[in-house]
Order: structure tokens, then sequence, then C-alpha cells
């Protein structure tokens, strides 16, 4: 019997009496066996399912970058209006995640299928694809790594939930971020069941996820290193593969952002300036240095601590822990921080969860019984039934209630909008708190209140102009504005703005054939004050 190794054979981990077990897992689910490779296109299917309809929960508004950095310039690309920030100006994002959604959005346009449900949910649709290749994956690399019964248990939590559909470059580049780790030699158990030029697919396919979102490579970094020091072919590695391929994806990359902006733009250099050498994302806001691990991560993996943590210790695995580890430390030094950031280590810290949940669920053979048979263990049960108590109500709370009013108002405003029943918008919020042309797939006039970061300091941009005086702002404004027909406010804007609402002939009831008052948006506060509703205000009028 062979204890595994370091990179190239298995490190220990587990006990003298139990490896035999071990062995047999690992023999019964190996790459090589027949039985577990038929069994992989139902666990996609399964996935493929899990996630569509996941992403027909998910309701409920996040982050703006899934719209505004992703969807919004699709729908520029496509139908020749959209709006780009500032980030595009500078040359700081790459159009080769937009230009997925853009693909898509054209063949629904093709097909005659760009009616608002479509242009709404297919993005996510798409998305959850792209999703379910990272959970089989995700299986795969928990096979692998412990064996059959830790792929079974290497579940899904609720962030993953909640955030994995929708369209943010980190989703793709978690998807991107598992696959890679799979191919990788040196984060595998055994050297035997490596597919034949394994390290060239994860050096590819880790190079995309760079282009995708530049700070992947603190992944790479790290996962680079531990493949230089376990490999004898050094040169081979450094200038035959790492070289040539990171090479020719990013070279790809540029000629195509090239092409879009119009000019010689080098995404990763201006990214890494930005937000690195000159913490220009400090300016969305600052965090303590200990954010994630005390807040950040620690929420993400929710009720699964205990067990990634007991996975962890039991297995005696470090390579990948250290992977977390070195993530969330880097990402540590940085001021401005967001949960999605370590998204892609998330299923990383899982397996070692699933190893644990393993464990308690070891099969026990009954004594005495000629037939003998196999039950779950009462610890598993129970450990079950407190993940699914704690995660499922969080993430259907989060996916289908908590901040959809952002969504819904967008949603509306589209509908009416076919009705021609908009003619114009304003938005009187928080910038980017809603999406944009992205939902409302009509070209009519909108107006949102800016926040391009300035390069004076002390500059105040107009969305803390307007929430530090909203009816000054406001009144300012109507003096040069083109009438818009909606206006959409939160509600705790809402008191402040009333005068000037009237004053201007703007009401919640009886708005041009509309019924529509408010809607529900948030039970608690984030980042500012508690934004409760989305308030819709109509012209009724002169």
């Amino acid at each position: 019997m062979k204890r595994r190794k370091n990179c190239e054979t298995h490190s220990s981990v587990e006990e003298e009496e139990e490896e035999e077990d071990d062995d047999d897992d690992t023999k019964k689910f190996s790459s090589k066996n027949p039985d577990s490779q038929r069994s992989l296109p139902k666990i996609f299917i399964f996935c493929l399912i899990a996630r569509i309809i996941n992403s027909l929960l998910v309701q409920t508004y996040f982050n703006p970058d899934e719209h505004w950095q992703a969807l919004e310039i699709a729908h520029r690309i496509s139908f020749g209006y959209g709006h780009l920030t500032w980030e595009w100006e500078k040359g700081i994002r790459s159009y080769l995640h937009p230009l997925i959604f853009a693909a898509l959005y054209k063949v629904l346009a093709f097909l005659h299928l760009d009616s608002h449900w479509f242009m709404i949910r297919s993005p996510r649709l798409l998305q959850s694809i792209f999703a379910s290749f990272g959970d089989l994956y995700v299986y795969k690399f928990s096979r692998v790594l412990f064996g059959g019964s830790v792929a079974e248990w290497a579940l899904s939590n609720w962030f993953l939930f909640y955030c994995m559909p929708r369209t943010f470059s980190n989703s793709l580049e978690t998807v991107l971020t598992i696959v890679s780790l799979y191919y990788w030699p040196c984060l595998r158990g055994t050297a035997t069941a490596l597919p034949s030029g394994s390290r060239k697919y994860a050096l590819a396919i880790a190079a995309i996820a760079c282009a995708v979102r530049p700070t992947s490579a603190i992944t790479w970094i790290y996962v680079g290193c531990l493949e230089l020091f376990s490999t004898r072919s050094k040169l081979k590695f450094l200038l035959l593969e790492v070289v040539p391929i990171g090479g020719i994806v990013l070279g790809l990359t540029f000629l195509l952002d090239y092409q879009f902006y119009g000019s010689r733009v080098i995404v990763p250099l201006n990214f890494l300036k930005f937000n690195f050498l000159s913490s220009g994302g400090d300016y969305y806001g600052t965090h303590p240095w200990h954010w994630y691990l005390t807040q950040g991560f620690t929420v993400m993996l929710f009720t699964y601590i205990p067990f990634t943590i007991a996975g962890i210790v039991k297995s005696k695995e470090w390579k990948l822990p250290g992977l977390v580890l070195w993530l969330l430390g880097i990402y540590s030094l940085l001021g401005h921080k967001e949960f999605r950031f370590v998204l892609p280590v998330l299923p990383v810290a899982l397996m070692f969860s699933g190893y644990s949940l393993a464990k308690l669920g070891r099969a026990e053979i009954s004594k005495g019984d000629s037939n003998s048979h196999i039950r779950r263990t009462p610890k598993l049960e129970l450990a079950v039934l407190f993940l699914l108590v704690t995660n499922v109500p969080m993430a259907l709370y989060m996916s289908m209630i908590h901040q959809r009013g952002a969504e819904d108002v967008m949603n509306y405003l589209a509908e009416e909008a076919m009705k021609n029943n908009v003619k114009g918008i304003l938005f009187l919020t928080p910038c980017h708190a809603t999406p944009y042309y992205s939902t409302l797939h009509r070209n009519l006039p909108m107006r949102f209140l800016d926040c391009t970061p300035s390069d004076e300091k002390g500059i105040l941009d107009e969305s803390e102009q307007f929430l530090g005086d909203p009816a000054g702002f406001a009144t300012k404004l109507a003096q040069t504005w083109n009438r818009p027909s909606h206006i959409v406010v939160f509600d705790a804007e809402e008191k402040p703005l009333k005068e000037f609402l009237a004053s201007h002939n703007f009401k919640k009831t009886e708005l041009i054939n509309l019924q529509i008052r408010r809607f529900f948006h948030s039970h608690f506060k984030v980042d500012r004050e508690l934004q409760a509703s989305v308030v819709l205000y109509g012209f009724h009028g002169h």
C-alpha cells in the first residue's frame, strides 16, 4: 500500500488503519474507472438543472458591476446604446468578458427573442451554464484529491447560490480558477490520474482567467511557484510553457481590446496602476485589514466554517488551504474590499467541508449480519440538517427578497417603455443603484448621478452632492434638464424631495396610466442609511 506524497504523490491524509479504505475510494473514482467516467454526464446534467433553477430564483440587486461592467457594455456593443462608465474611458477593463454576453444578445436579436424577459434572464441563464461546469470540476477535483465519498459532499453554500449565476467577471473567474486548479500537477494527489498535457491546459485556462480579471494573477503566482519548485524541468516550464501560452492568450486579448478601444490599451497594466499602485479603489470605501477574516470570507463560508477547519486539519492537505490564506492575505492589504473579490477560493474551502462531512458519514457495517448493509451516521444527518437549515433560508432570502426593488423598478419601467408610456428617466439615487439600458432595452433619454473619481482631492461627485443636499441638488439640476417622464428615488431621500417633486408636478399616483407606488427593497441597511423601498414618480401634467 502506497502512501500519498506531496505534488507528484499524495500527502498522508488519514491514520494508518484508514488508508486502505481511502485507497479503495481513490481507485474506485479514479479517472480511469469506467463507472466513474459514465457518472460524470449525469452529475453535470444535475448541476446544470440546479443552476438554471438557481438563476431563475435570483431576482435581487447585489453589486453594480453585474450590470454596469458586463451587460451594459455588451448591450452597447450589440445594439449601439448603453453607458460606458469611467473605467472604460481609463482602459482598466477588458472587452473579453462583455463580448460573451454581446454574442448572446446578437443571437437573441437574430432569433427575434430580444424581448424583455429574454434580455434580463438569458445572461444569467448563460452564466448558470458556466457555473454548472464549475460545479462539475469541484466534484472532479474533490474526487481526485480525496476520493468519491468526499466529492459527493463538496456541497454548495448560500453565497455560491446567491452569486454564481450573476454576470460578474468574478463569477466566470471562479469557474476558470476551479477548472485550472484541477489540471495543475502540483495540486493533485496522484500523478497516475493526470490527463495528458494537463499543465498546458492549466496554464491556458489560468491565462484566460487573468485576461477576464487581472487580479486572478494573485492566484496563479502562488500556484505557479508551487509548480516551479516541484517540477524537475524548471526551464521548460518557464520558457516553453508559461511564456508562450501566457503570451498568446494575453496577446490575443490585447488585439481584442485594441479593436474596441481604438488605441493601444494594456488593460492589466492600467488595472494594476489604478487598483494597486494608486489605491484608486479606495474611492469607493475602505475596510480594516482584517475584514476578510472577521467579516467578508467568514460571512461567505457562514455555517460551513467549523466543517472547513475540521476538514483542513483532518486531511493534512496544506497547499490548497495555503492558497486560500494567500489570496485573503494579499487582498487584505488593499483598502477597498468586497465579498466577490475572494469568490474564487470559496469552492476550494468548501471541498474541505466535504472532506469533514465524508468523515462524519463513514459507512458503518453491521456486525453479525450476513447481509451487511451501509447506513448514514447520526452525526452526518445532524450536520447536513444544520447546514440546510442555516443556508437554504439565507440563500433564498438574499436571492429573492433583499435589495430587489432596484431590479423590480427597472423591470416595470421596461414593460411600460414597450407601451410607449416612458419618455425619459432621472435617477435621483446613489450612482449605479439600479440596472440601466441593458434592462430597459429602449433607447430613451436617461440620467443618473455620476460618481467618477476626481483627480483632485476633496471634490465631491454628483452622487455625494445629492446625498448631502437632495433638494438643493435637484433644484439646481432642474434648471438645465430636459424634463423626464419619471423620477426614481429611494424612500430615504423621498421626504426632502417631496416639495421639489410636487412643484414640478411629479406624483406617485395615476402616473400616466401607471398604478405603481413603491417597490420593496430591503429590510436592513447596507453601507448607508436604510433604503427600504424604491419610489417611482411620474410627471402628471403642467
